[in-house]
């Protein structure tokens, strides 16, 4: 590669360095000044800001205790409801034999603090009556015709004979617009349910429970596909059953399929109130089916969340909410941010007694790592929810000595060459060629340690291992498109190409008298006999194996001539 294309691609490189600096700055500053939610700093964890604690008591009959495993059930499906709507560094824990303590960074927005409160079991119930949900008195056009009164036991879940007087009564005098529930209230699986949807907009009379929330595989919100397998722009929720549920839904949908409205729609309800209402269009024997209706992207979303998360192995009422302080506190954050700070000058000033002039490009590694890694926790912050712990601090800690790592393999790369007699624009790029390797093997490993950890722990240890993984993706980043091409560039400074006693490439530096290689040193033709002979014996104990063999066999045939 001549140096003109050298230099060209090294400019290239910087400048696309700059644009995604330049981008990511202009991201989350027009988030800052546009009201979008987005801040000049990352969010802070539990720990160093504090937030909300809200305490989750169960729901038991008189004399009725929670088992361990419900209980531990019960915290992880917590612990993924809170981990869907995009919170991290959040802390579910279990206080005594029964409650639950969750405690969320910041100010939780209402959406989550509802999908924490909903901690009934979910459950799929048949819909038996529906209309729009003010009073009787005052919504009668669009009331669904009362049945007649019941004159045999029920046959099915979806048969109106459920409809008793007094349950007629409640259904006619509902207002779903005033409070008709109470907190935490537990409703009878094997009963009908009179209750109304999340929004307030429509009341029902709901059949008895026919489908448990536990037998829900999987949820999930994506567009609808054609036949043809295009993709369109609407909205869908994708439900999955286990196996005990795929054969509960084929009955049922079985039953529901030939019925009209309002009784062949099925109801999903989550603590008592009902969270969709879907028409059965089809029997669904293979446990996969599909709810449409008017969402978007954020409403599937949180649909598919709560169809996946809702389901607990028993109920729970909110037994307190309170705002608490951090439990580390600013003082903790700077003393970390202190301990980062001498670990960064010891660095720098190894790097200046080691390397002189280079320190250069170990600052400037060092800084554009810390922007790009500032930067992404931001946006990261901003858009997905993240939240920056002590834990998180000690992992951005351990990546300066990452960081350092890859430019100290660079650097000795670098130097070899020089020792073996090339140029240093020559021993630039050889050495990157054979750094490379290693800086990546080295990467991948931190990477991979990074990820198993984040995948099999919880809490803080992930937001260590996050933090981890991001600065070493960075850090390979960083080695490509500015430790290299910045050295490139240098290469081409007299002060450095020249061999400056502080350019860190100097002959008294590398421990060397410009050695040329095959046992030999460059010397001045007017060079005294004695230095000159002081220089072989220092070439021949730098020889290599191949270059001794080669000695040998010309003083060999020289002397055979």
């Amino acid at each position: 590669m001549s140096e003109s294309s050298v230099t060209k691609s090294a400019r290239k490189r910087l400048t696309w360095l700059g644009a995604l600096v330049v981008l990511l700055a202009g991201i989350i500053g027009l988030g800052t000044f546009t009201g979008a939610g987005a801040t000049l700093a990352p969010k802070l964890a539990l720990d160093l800001q504090g937030g909300t604690q809200i305490i989750l008591a169960p729901l038991l009959e008189d004399g009725a205790t929670v088992s361990e495993e419900q209980l531990a059930q019960a915290v992880e499906i917590i612990r993924q409801r809170v981990d869907a709507t995009g919170v991290s560094e959040a802390s579910i824990k279990t206080q005594g034999n029964s409650n639950i303590i969750v405690e969320i960074p910041g100010t939780p927005d209402e959406s989550t603090l509802k999908l924490i409160r909903s901690s009934a079991k979910l459950e799929f119930r048949p819909v038996i009556l529906a209309s729009q949900g003010a009073t009787a008195a005052t919504d009668n056009s669009a009331a669904t015709p009362a049945p007649a009164a019941p004159s045999a036991e029920p046959t099915d879940a979806s048969d109106v004979n459920w409809v008793s007087k007094d349950i007629q009564a409640a259904y006619d005098a509902l207002d779903c617009t005033t409070a008709f529930r109470q907190p935490g209230q537990v409703d009878d699986p094997t009963l009908p349910l009179v209750t109304c949807d999340t929004n307030g907009y429509e009341k029902y009379v709901l059949g008895p429970v026919e489908i448990e929330g536990a037998n829900i595989s999987d949820a999930n919100a994506g567009t609808i596909t054609t036949s043809t397998g295009a993709s369109t722009n609407t909205w869908a929720v994708n439900l999955e059953f286990d196996s005990k549920g795929t054969e509960q839904f084929a009955s049922v949908t079985g039953r529901l399929f030939p019925l009209t409205e309002p009784k062949n729609r099925f109801a999903v309800t989550l603590d008592g109130y009902v969270i969709t209402a879907p028409t059965t269009n089809a029997v669904i024997s293979n446990g996969s089916a599909q709810i449409t209706g008017s969402f978007d992207r954020v409403s599937s979303k949180a649909l598919a969340d709560s169809l996946k998360y809702g389901s607990l192995p028993i109920g729970f009422e909110v037994q307190s909410q309170e705002n608490i302080s951090a439990t580390l506190g600013s003082e903790q954050l700077s003393s970390g941010l202190l301990a980062g700070a001498i670990g960064l000058l010891l660095v720098i000033i190894y790097s200046v007694f080691q390397y002189r002039g280079l320190a250069v490009v170990t600052i400037g590694s060092l800084a554009v790592a810390a922007i790009l890694v500032y930067l992404v926790i931001t946006l990261l912050s901003w858009r997905q929810g993240y939240r920056l712990s002590l834990a998180g601090v000690a992992g951005l800690i351990v990546a300066i000595g990452i960081t350092a790592d890859s430019f100290i393999v660079y650097f000795e790369r670098v130097r070899d060459e020089l020792r073996d007699g090339r140029s240093l624009g020559a021993a630039v790029e050889q050495g990157w060629n054979r750094a490379i390797r290693t800086i990546i093997v080295s990467g991948s490993v931190s990477l991979l340690a990074a990820v198993v950890l984040y995948l099999l722990t919880v809490g803080n240890v992930r937001g260590f291992a996050f933090t981890l993984g991001l600065t070493t993706l960075v850090d390979l980043g960083v080695a490509m498109i500015f430790t290299h091409p910045i050295l490139q560039l240098l290469a081409k400074v007299n002060f450095f190409s020249s061999g400056h006693p502080w350019s860190g490439f100097d002959a008294k530096n590398l421990g060397v008298t410009n050695y040329i290689g095959r046992g030999q040193f460059r010397t001045a033709k007017n060079v005294p006999a004695t230095k000159a002979a002081q220089a072989s014996k220092e070439a021949a104990k730098r020889q290599t194996i191949a270059e001794r063999k080669a000695a040998e066999g010309s003083a060999t045939a020289g002397e055979s001539n």
